[in-house]
């Protein structure tokens, strides 16, 4: 995972060290107006390699009544573009979670799962507008975390970077 936010004196040190399609996509939400942008799922290209971009109007709910999910095919860069204050917890996938939905041979690749496994040790982040977090096909994460004692809405955009584009060919395949 890799978390960071627009508005830091060093985002383009950071973003440099990062592999082409990932440094455009976080350049994109750096410089694009995406709090007015229309919501939706819309196919974008970035950098020669072809990205979806959700654009989505959320509330964000306890963490109790979310489902941690992954992803295989793609690198989900998650970005407040708007409202929160929000929190996204994470752990490493390391094989002991409960499935609950399996859809990671779908367009969606997303895998639900019912709690985090036992034992798993889950971090959170805070995220306000600007700030974004960078999923790998290993990290669970729970967006929409509830930061404080109420929901509250939030524009949150998603940017699904595919992870064989980051990497050498060949290196990276998924079923």
């Amino acid at each position: 995972m890799i978390y960071g936010s627009i508005h830091n004196e060093f985002f383009d040190q950071q973003a440099a060290l990062l592999p082409p399609p990932l440094r455009a996509a976080l350049h994109y939400l750096k410089d694009t107006d995406l709090a007015a942008h229309e919501p939706g799922r819309f196919e974008i290209e970035l950098a020669g390699v072809p990205m979806i971009l959700q654009v989505l109007d959320l509330e964000t709910a306890p963490r109790e009544s979310l489902r941690p999910e992954i992803h295989r095919r793609y690198i989900d860069v998650q970005f407040l573009a708007a409202g929160g204050p929000e929190d996204a917890a994470y752990y490493s996938d390391d094989g002991r979670g409960s499935v609950e939905e399996d859809l990671l041979g779908t367009a969606r690749d997303i895998l639900f799962y019912r709690n985090r496994a036992e034992g798993a040790r889950e971090g959170r982040i805070a995220l306000e507008p600007g700030t974004y977090a960078v999923y790998l096909p290993w990290d669970v994460h729970v967006p929409a975390v509830q930061a404080g004692d109420a929901p509250c809405p939030i524009r949150k955009i998603v940017l699904k970077v595919p992870m064989a584009a980051c990497l050498p060919e060949g290196m990276w395949t998924w079923k």
